[in-house]
This record gives structure tokens, C-alpha cells and sequence, in this order.
């Protein structure tokens, strides 16, 4: 088991739509640390499978921790998903779930330049925390566009109304609807967020919708350096079920090479660890051999859960879809994708 997995209690289920509910969480005082999390990261669920033992889901946390909410996940059935249909079908107040703490990059780095938020569906969920986080800590403007099936599929409809009345000159709200307007076209978009095209994007949704908003932000020049995506990923490698030691050196049974071996030091929660680290093994997979409860998720590139810097010293990473062209010029890294450049390199998680 992850050591970063931790049973939670949920204090209420709330049902948004006929299709979605939210899972408010109670978190121990022992964990309020661990569970501290940012505008837009998520938390990864354990599902109990019959055939497989559990699997492992992120949701997107739709809570803001600044407006005093209690850490809530917002989950939407999808055809033939196993996990979002048991979770909305069985959960219930007091039930406890196996959850990671929280992880994810889609955060915005700055709450003083102006917002434009694009989401469809379900991908509402962490646009809306970082909507309600914007209101409360800076004075910038937000242009939401949300797009929904029809009315009664809008996610935090009346949320969305009492914040767009408290907070007339600040937030517009436009809701898309399939119902009444057909799907939108990149010209519809380009022309809904021409007065918006200087603020920074989140976009969230289903693939057509993220792809036809794209087109819209391209035709208007936005650069890609303002746009931020999140994306919605089938996790490979099960987290819950991955197991390490818990002591500082490796296994005897998994015995690590140091010819031709690069030295790492790794700053990780306190703890300084000095490392032997083989040119061809990845650092995240080094350090779960050595036992050191390092973050991860995905382990694909994706999540951005077990970003890093680079301290001193050069790496280069096999696969890279979390960070953008600023973050890697900044130093910082994916642990689950890097492998040594140099003799000796210096690693510090944040």
C-alpha cells in the first residue's frame, strides 16, 4: 500500500445531479497536513473491484481551501465506468474511503491576472475551486464558459448563480447548451472570448470540447503559454497496490547496481537521502526501491505528482506531459520519468 494512502471518513454525500454527487471528507487532525491542497489538484480513490482487488481513480477536488470547505471530491457517472457508478451508487455518510493525498499541477501559479475558464460536463470540478479560490483572494476577472448537455445536467447550477449575484463586476457566467444551441463551434468560442483574450485559460472537459476550444484560442492568438489543460487519464499502475519497504536501504532481493551509477541527493520531507543511482533507472523508481515515500499517481508523465527540482546538477526526462516550457526552464522535473546526465545531481521535492 502507498504509504501516502490514508483512510478518510465522508461526513456527507451530496447529490449535484441526477449524474453526479459530492463526497465531502472528514480529515483527522493528525492528517490536516498531509491533506493541505491547492485550487484545482484532486485526490486518487481506492474502488473495491470484485475481479481485481481495488482500482484507483483521481476526481478532481471541487472544494476551495480558501473558503473554509471541507476538503469534497465531485464524481460523474460515465457510461460504462465501473468506479464513478459505484461511487455514486454506494458511498454514503460515514462510510470510510481509502484515499492519496492530494496531488495534480493544475493550479494557478498567480491569483492577480484575469481569468478565462472553459469547462463541459463534469470538467466543472476543478474550475469551480479555482473560481471560488479567485473570488476570495484576488481582484481579478473571471469569465467562465460551462457546456452541458441541458439544463438539468449543470454541476453547482445554484452555486454558480450565488456567485455570479455576489460578484456581478467581477464573474460572468455563460452556460452552453447542447439542448438549445447545438454543440459549439470554435467560432462560436473564438467570438464568446475575443473581450478575454488576454486573460490566462483553464480549460477542463471532454476531448471534443477541449480540442474545439484550442481551435477558438488559436484563431484568436492566445499563446500556449497562457493556456493551462486539464486532462482526464485511465491510471495503468494502481497505487494502492504498490508495495515498498519501509526501511532506508533496498531490499536484498532487489539489489542495485553502481557500476556506471550516478550520485543523488534527495531533500524529501525533511530527510536528506545520498544515493547510488544507476543512468537507466528512473528516480522515481529509485527511490521506492530504497523505500522513501516519494509521490506519485501515475507514473506515466500525466498527473505531475511527483514533480521535483533540480537543484544542481543535469537530468533529462524520457516522457513529459505535465509541465510547461516555464516549469522546465525553472529547474523542475518529473521524478517518474528522469534519469542522471551528470555525475551528480542534486533533487529536492517540494
Amino acid at each position: 500500500m502507498n504509504a501516502r494512502a490514508h483512510e478518510l471518513e465522508v461526513r456527507e454525500v451530496i447529490s449535484e445531479t441526477a449524474d453526479a454527487v459530492s463526497l465531502i471528507f472528514d480529515i483527522p487532525t493528525d492528517l490536516t497536513r498531509r491533506f493541505v491542497y491547492a485550487p484545482g489538484q484532486y485526490l486518487t480513490l481506492r474502488v473495491p473491484g470484485d475481479r481485481t482487488g481495488s482500482v484507483a481513480r483521481c476526481y478532481s477536488l471541487s472544494s476551495s481551501p480558501h473558503c473554509g470547505d471541507r476538503p469534497t471530491v465531485t464524481i460523474k457517472r460515465t457510461p460504462g465506468g465501473y468506479a464513478s457508478n459505484w461511487l455514486c451508487d454506494n458511498v454514503s455518510a460515514g462510510d470510510i474511503l481509502t484515499v492519496l493525498e492530494p496531488a495534480g499541477n493544475f493550479v494557478p501559479r498567480t491569483w492577480n491576472r484575469d481569468l478565462l475558464l472553459c469547462a463541459a460536463g463534469s470538467g466543472i470540478t476543478p474550475i469551480m475551486s479555482i473560481l471560488k479560490s479567485a473570488l476570495t483572494l484576488g481582484n481579478a476577472a473571471i469569465a467562465l464558459l460551462y457546456a452541458n448537455r441541458d439544463r438539468d445536467s449543470i454541476i453547482f447550477a445554484p452555486q454558480l448563480r450565488d456567485l455570479a449575484r455576489r460578484h456581478p463586476r467581477r464573474l460572468t457566467v455563460t452556460h452552453w447548451l447542447e439542448s438549445e444551441r447545438g454543440l459549439p463551434t470554435s467560432r462560436d468560442l473564438a467570438t464568446w472570448a475575443r473581450s478575454h483574450r488576454r486573460h490566462d485559460v483553464y480549460l477542463c472537459g471532454p476531448t471534443g470540447f477541449t480540442a474545439t476550444v484550442k481551435q477558438a484560442l488559436t484563431q484568436l492568438r492566445i499563446p500556449d503559454r497562457a493556456i493551462h489543460q486539464e486532462e482526464y487519464r485511465s491510471l495503468t499502475d494502481n497505487p494502492f497496490e504498490h508495495h515498498t519497504s519501509l526501511t532506508t536501504e533496498p531490499p536484498p532481493s532487489t539489489p542495485i547496481a553502481t557500476s556506471d551509477a550516478a550520485t543523488v541527493r534527495v531533500d524529501i520531507d525533511g530527510e536528506t537521502h545520498t544515493l547510488p543511482w544507476p543512468r537507466n533507472k528512473k528516480l522515481l523508481d529509485l527511490l521506492l526501491d530504497h523505500g522513501i515515500d516519494a509521490p506519485y499517481v501515475c507514473r506515466e508523465s500525466a498527473c505531475g505528482t511527483c514533480i521535483c527540482h533540480v537543484d544542481q546538477g543535469r537530468t533529462h526526462m524520457l516522457h513529459n506531459e505535465a509541465l510547461i516550457d516555464d516549469e522546465l526552464s525553472q529547474g523542475y522535473t518529473l521524478a517518474c520519468q528522469t534519469l542522471p546526465d551528470s555525475d551528480t545531481v542534486d533533487i529536492t521535492f517540494e
